[in-house]
């Protein structure tokens, strides 16, 4: 790791301790999960992970947060949050993240409570303060910390520190929730996040690594990493891949020339 990195891990330590016992919304992502181990690592028993399991959480990305609580001996626990029951949440504007954070803020502030800790935190880094993040709002209306964020902390650092940990998400790919695959203004339902869910673990098990399966209704658009579109000019791969989308239920799949960008969704509300 650098000296940089070091330096904020250092400050994290240090706002950790300030903080005293804190509650972590773990999702099992890079920065989330980082966050846990080193909250459970600076404070021990007053430190509790805690998963939000809703239809929106891939299983893929549970069982990954369960894995890693394991491994890390983190006090960990899931609670069930139900942002689908929010007609606000399920019309999929473009502040679908504020009411999912608020329904998830609503369930940790009791818990932390009920659990003697004195602050609830999230994954925000510094990186995401330039980005369109309206679950950021929804944290600040809470009282939510950031810890990570507050110390400067960005996706690099997150990473090195992470692989310096041992931890398993130190290189994985963003994985925001299923609900990101569709485009604002579809509604978010149940059956459409499972779909969108069964066609992108089926992309994987070709093999693929970063990707996006963008859902259109009847139609999927297939977003892979551009460091991994030349896999598809081997034409039994890209048939394989059109027909493993079909067989999610799409009646027609496209694959995105261009390849995946993070935030392409976002681009739409920065215009």
């Amino acid at each position: 790791m650098t000296d940089e990195a070091a330096a904020r891990q250092d400050a994290l330590d240090a706002r950790l301790g300030e903080m005293g016992a804190v509650l972590v919304a773990f999702s099992g992502g890079v920065d989330s999960a980082y966050l846990a181990v080193r909250a459970a690592q600076v404070l021990g028993p007053r430190a509790l992970a805690v998963t939000a399991d809703s239809e929106s959480l891939a299983e893929e990305q549970r069982a990954l947060a369960a894995q890693i609580a394991r491994d890390f001996a983190l006090r960990h626990r899931f609670v069930r949050t139900r942002e689908l029951d929010d007609p606000a949440y399920a019309r999929n504007d473009r502040d679908r993240c504020y009411f999912c954070k608020t329904e998830l803020f609503r369930h940790l502030l009791p818990l932390a409570a009920a659990e003697g800790l004195a602050h609830v935190a999230y994954g925000l880094i510094a990186d995401d303060l330039t980005d369109v993040r309206p679950g950021r709002r929804a944290a600040e209306e809470a009282g939510v910390r950031a810890p990570l964020a507050e110390v400067g902390m960005t996706k690099d650092d997150v990473r090195a520190l992470s692989r310096a940990t041992g931890l398993p998400t130190w290189d994985l790919p963003a994985s925001p929730c299923l609900a990101s695959r569709l485009p604002y203004g579809t509604a978010v339902t149940g059956a459409v996040l499972r779909q969108v869910e069964a066609a992108e673990s089926a992309v994987r098990a070709l093999g693929f690594r970063e990707l996006r399966v963008r859902h259109l209704g009847e139609g999927a658009r297939v977003e892979i990493a551009p460091e991994e579109l030349g896999r598809l000019d081997e034409p039994r791969l890209r048939a394989a891949v059109e027909a493993s989308v079909r067989a999610a239920g799409y009646a027609t799949v496209t694959i995105d020339p261009t390849g995946y960008r993070r935030g392409r969704l976002n681009l739409v509300v920065r215009g």
